[in-house]
């Protein structure tokens, strides 16, 4: 199971990054609309559509991103490369019928043909986007390094990814050509199946939803429910036809905002209220600002992973609780939309296009209550360990002040270094990570650095939850990896005797003061880390002459040798 936890954690973590722009794209459409401003603003609202009409093509870009080791641009270029073909090559394989075309005459045919085209491979741009990034990463993995004969060598390396995932669209165009009417015909059971569960469908979806959070995979279910589920004049999923004005939209989501503008908010209070006397100042802080952000944008992990582990029951309570939000508020015909989260500032936003938003305050209200008596009662009565009732001793640290040039390299360390960490990504609240060994990780440093809580799906796949934080501090790792910080230094020098792990070129050798000088040499992306028993034998002249990008010195006798896959490469043995 963990196998399969760790293989799907690369796909949640992909599909935030497209999903960041949808901000943007709701703010810009609801400019646009004369409900918010007299008179409307089209131009900023055609901006926004722009960005809806496009989600396949941002997914394909998105996802292949995410799936990228590296996050080269090759691989971008690849996901909308096969994207692409798929969608217009598979055009071309579509049976248009006959009452599509129904009462057009001359070039009008040809008009007509081509605007239902569009229209129904408008269903599938979702997940054709997926699927293409998908194809965009994984060939970027396995085939940028590719070399080809001398005569062809232009089109090797990452050149080929774009290429060999050309030939991919064009198969996937076939199955989605050919197969339209199979795949649009699950598409609609699966709507159907969706929308006519009511309240119970829509109690198992919010309680999933949250269950799910614990692994990172509910994105995987949102996007289903979100950009898949229903179809209105052509529009898919819950969220985009919420936004194109289908009055029937917003199930999906209407059932969060009472749970993260006012339950979650509650909690934390209960929380504090339950906090040992002597210690209600040191969590309090803490508290309301995860209070704050939960209902002002509706992140609400930092809150959830600061109780999930620590008292699983409240956990299991709130989950319910979503799902019966979820139930209650369809029940009540509430139909509420949100661009981002279900917060303030897209219910406030989104106002004027939801269907009777004013019963989110008495239902909110009473999410208040019931969330503080729960979580009150529970505290108490099974004396759960939340924040500011946990035994001293296991006490996460408060944050430590960390100079802002040298956060990434602290959080390097804590992860066991940069010859531990595999990949280093991050979703909207929490970083995504594979590492080599976990017992190298250190999660009392992590928690210092202000980790709410340390998930392992599997045996080299990590999440540390920072909240809204997680993607800087992603970017501050590499960037310290990069730098060659984040080194955790290695145990003392291994005896004269001791072999080297990688069989280095002569001339590589020679520079760095011969093979009895090499306590333990590796092999990275991008780099060669290299001990020597004796720093002062490397030549640096001798380096220079071999097209590195730079030498790196972390540590006393400890080097990296940067430069690029080619490079690299003739500077190992054979």
């Amino acid at each position: 199971m963990k196998s399969i936890l760790g293989a799907l954690q690369p796909l949640g973590r992909a599909l935030m990054l497209p999903i960041a722009v949808l901000p943007i794209a709701g703010l810009l459409m609801r400019l646009g609309q004369p409900d918010l401003i007299p008179g409307g603003l089209p131009f900023i609202g055609a901006a926004g559509q722009a960005i809806f009409d496009h989600l396949g093509l941002l997914f394909a870009i998105g996802v292949a991103t995410g799936f990228a080791r590296d996050g080269n641009g090759a691989a971008c270029l690849a996901g909308v490369t096969c994207f692409l073909v798929t969608t217009e090559a598979g055009k071309t394989l579509l049976t248009v019928p006959p009452e599509a075309v129904a009462g057009f005459t001359g070039p009008s045919i040809d008009l007509a043909t081509a605007a239902w085209k569009a229209k129904v491979m408008a269903r599938l741009d979702v997940p054709i986007g997926i699927l293409s990034g998908l194809v965009g990463g994984l060939f970027y993995n396995r085939f940028s390094a590719i070399k080809l004969p001398e005569y062809l060598a232009f089109f090797g390396g990452r050149r080929f990814v774009p290429i060999v995932s050309g030939l991919a669209g064009l198969a996937l165009a076939l199955v989605v050509g050919l197969g339209f009417q199979s795949i649009s015909n699950g598409i609609d059971a699966l709507s159907t199946a969706a929308t006519s569960a009511g309240a119970p469908g829509l109690f198992v979806f919010g309680l999933l939803n949250r269950l799910l959070l614990v692994t990172g995979l509910h994105h995987i279910l949102n996007n289903v429910a979100w950009f898949v589920v229903g179809d209105w004049h052509g529009t898919t999923g819950d969220l985009r036809r919420f936004f194109a004005g289908d009055p029937s939209a917003g199930s999906f989501m209407a059932g969060f905002f009472p749970v993260m503008m006012f339950g979650l908010p509650a909690a934390c209070l209960a929380m504090y209220h339950a906090a040992a006397p002597d210690r209600r100042k040191a969590v309090g802080g803490m508290l309301f600002s995860l209070a704050l952000t939960s209902a002002l944008t509706g992140v609400t992990e930092p809150i959830e992973f600061s109780f999930m582990f620590l008292a699983p029951v409240l956990f299991a309570i709130h989950a319910v609780l979503t799902g019966l939000s979820m139930a209650l508020m369809d029940l009540l015909g509430v139909k509420l939309g949100f661009g981002f989260s279900a917060g303030l500032f897209d219910y406030v936003l989104n106002y004027g296009k939801a269907t009777r938003p004013l019963l989110l305050l008495p239902v909110g209200a009473v999410y208040f209550l019931l969330y503080y008596g729960i979580f009150r009662f529970f505290i108490k009565r099974m004396d759960l360990p939340t924040p500011g009732r946990e035994p001293l001793s296991d006490t996460p640290a408060t944050s430590s002040p960390v100079v802002a040039g040298g956060r990434g390299a602290a959080f390097a360390q804590a992860l066991g270094g940069g010859g531990n960490l595999t990949t280093v990504g991050a979703c909207t609240t929490r970083l995504r990570l594979v590492v080599r060994d976990q017992a190298l990780v250190d999660d009392a440093a992590l928690k210092a650095l202000g980790a709410r809580g340390i998930i392992r799906p599997s045996a080299t796949a990590l999440q540390v939850v920072l909240g809204p934080i997680a993607d800087v501090v992603s970017v501050e790792i590499r960037d310290a990896l990069a730098l060659g910080g984040g080194i955790v230094a290695p145990p003392a020098a291994a005896a004269p005797t001791a072999e080297p792990k990688l069989t280095l070129a002569a001339p590589l050798l020679a520079a760095l003061g011969g093979a009895d000088n090499i306590a333990d040499s590796a092999r990275y992306f991008g780099r060669l880390r290299v001990m020597l028993r004796d720093a002062a034998k490397a030549d640096q002249a001798a380096l220079d002459t071999l097209n590195l990008h730079a030498v790196a010195r972390p540590a006393p006798g400890l080097l990296h040798l940067l430069g690029d896959e080619a490079t690299l490469g003739r500077l190992i043995a054979a």
